[in-house]
């Protein structure tokens, strides 16, 4: 029987040992503060109550800790953008088998080579919605803004689209934000071989509503915004997820814009949908809109066992 373990990868590496200690030091000196200040507080009868509850007492003290950690963790920086969402995905909209997203992306782009998809037998993460099949960009052109543009010429084969970005996609305008590189590059390395990776993803839901630079202050350790590549790959194999005017729409956290090629990039490209099909644009990485969500991956070491993973090649009908 094979075992299967999902297990985060921090995008910003583990805890160094210099740090370790360090937090230890300072709970080992917390506790000694509370052991003085309780000793105060306590005759020898109060004393045996406490210690005929001590598992009691150990379990409610760690829970303290827990969430004393998860507020100073939790960041407090740009909580002004963010707006209440109601926002839905269409009602037409599903997540395909690995299977079929495979393929679309394979008659999509015909170099595509190897993708592990029995990675997405994998139980999915929490915070993610399901597994999905996104190719890496260096498989599809020799730079990223050159990938995006193969992308969109593929979307604009298959349905109406309006590209507000013509002329404006090259280096100078468009990069992918750090986090999200540093991200791609831990995940191809626990998929070698692969041109489209497995990834564990949400669609917009989780962060809907909030800026796209407040989305990505509050990301858990091991998520990462998506870029205006990966979204429109996923657009590409779940065309449904923008259908409707009443949708959800998407900005790319995991890219960076300069509207004017001049090193300042305070924009993320969006995809929306209107009367006239899809359309890509960009908005301010600071403003908050109740109609738009931002889509984000989660890095995560999977293994199976000693089990060898097997790299499919092959073509798969779609349902």
């Amino acid at each position: 029987m094979i075992t299967h373990q999902v297990t985060p990868l921090h995008i910003a590496g583990n805890t160094t040992p210099k740090q370790n200690e360090k937090l230890k030091g300072n709970l080992d000196e917390a506790v000694n503060r509370v052991y003085k200040e309780t000793l105060k507080q306590l005759d020898e009868h109060k004393m045996a109550l406490v210690l005929e509850f001590e598992d009691k007492f150990k379990a409610e003290l760690t829970s303290a800790a827990h969430k004393i950690i998860e507020r100073l963790i939790t960041s407090e920086k740009y909580q002004e953008e963010e707006t209440i969402s109601r926002r839905e995905y269409p009602s037409a909209y599903y997540v395909r088998p690995i299977e079929a997203q495979v393929t679309a992306l394979r008659e999509a782009f015909p170099s595509l080579g190897g993708c592990i998809e029995r990675l997405a037998r994998n139980p999915v993460p929490d915070e993610a919605e399901a597994w999905f099949a996104i190719p890496r960009w260096q498989a599809v052109a020799p730079t990223y803004c050159a990938a995006v543009e193969e992308m969109v010429k593929v979307i604009e084969s298959k349905r109406r689209f309006s590209n507000r970005l013509t002329e404006n996609l090259g280096p100078k305008f468009m990069r992918q934000h750090e986090r999200t590189r540093l991200a791609e590059e831990l995940v191809a390395k626990q998929q070698p071989g692969s041109d489209i990776l497995v990834l564990a993803a949400q669609f917009g839901l989780r962060h809907r509503g909030c800026s796209a630079r407040r989305a990505r202050v509050v990301m858990a350790s091991n998520e990462f915004g998506l870029g205006a590549f990966a979204l429109g790959c996923m657009l590409i194999t779940h065309p449904e997820r923008l259908s409707s005017l009443e949708t959800l729409m998407i900005d790319c956290s995991g890219d960076e814009y300069s509207l004017r090629a001049d090193t300042i990039y305070d924009r993320v490209p969006l995809f929306d949908f209107d009367l006239g099909g899809v359309e890509f644009s960009v908005f301010y990485e600071d403003r908050a809109r109740n109609l738009w969500g931002t889509p984000t991956a989660f890095a995560v070491k999977v293994s199976l066992d000693k089990t060898p993973l097997a790299i499919s090649s092959a073509v798969h009908r779609l349902p």
